[in-house]
């Protein structure tokens, strides 16, 4: 948050929701990004489009960062500095790879019992104006904000 742009901001925010309406329009699906790669394995009947979508974003992500550089769009902190993983709570004794790793379970686990993530709740639920949607949101934010709170790890 040390050096945020609202341009940046803007325009990946554009992309995200042209790739979900084209998504949404072409293939009458919605991009949660859980439910997309969630159904890889074990591999349900549609898995080509769910690759190409899942490539397509890496693709996408690399291709920005290379083309963009000075829009801030690609890997890396503030002024160029590399990106880095966060760390834990130093206080807290417990190894990074640790602390990732549960961080991704807990992840994966609330996506699960959530029936969605925030990219199918937050941008496509909520622009379906789906009342599950705004309650999923309001807790991911809530519970975002108190993990903040207790670890101090933005």
């Amino acid at each position: 948050m040390d050096a945020f742009s609202p341009i940046p901001a803007l325009v990946g925010g554009a992309l995200i929701g042209l790739a979900s309406a084209v998504l949404w329009l072409g293939n009458g699906r919605i991009a949660g990004i859980s439910g997309v790669f969630g159904q890889l394995l074990p591999p349900a009947r549609t898995v080509l489009w769910r690759l190409v979508f899942l490539v397509s974003l890496v693709l996408g992500t690399l291709a920005a960062a290379w083309l963009l550089p000075g829009l801030g769009l690609g890997v890396g902190g503030p002024a160029g500095a590399p990106a880095e993983l966060v760390s834990a709570p130093a206080g807290w004794g417990v190894p990074t790879p640790l602390w990732l790793a549960v961080a991704g379970l807990l992840t994966g686990f609330g996506t699960k019992i959530g029936n969605g993530c925030t990219s199918g709740h937050g941008v496509c639920g909520i622009a379906r104006l789906s009342t599950r949607s705004f309650v999923a949101v309001g807790i991911f934010f809530s519970v975002a904000i108190l993990t903040v709170a207790a670890t101090g790890v933005v």
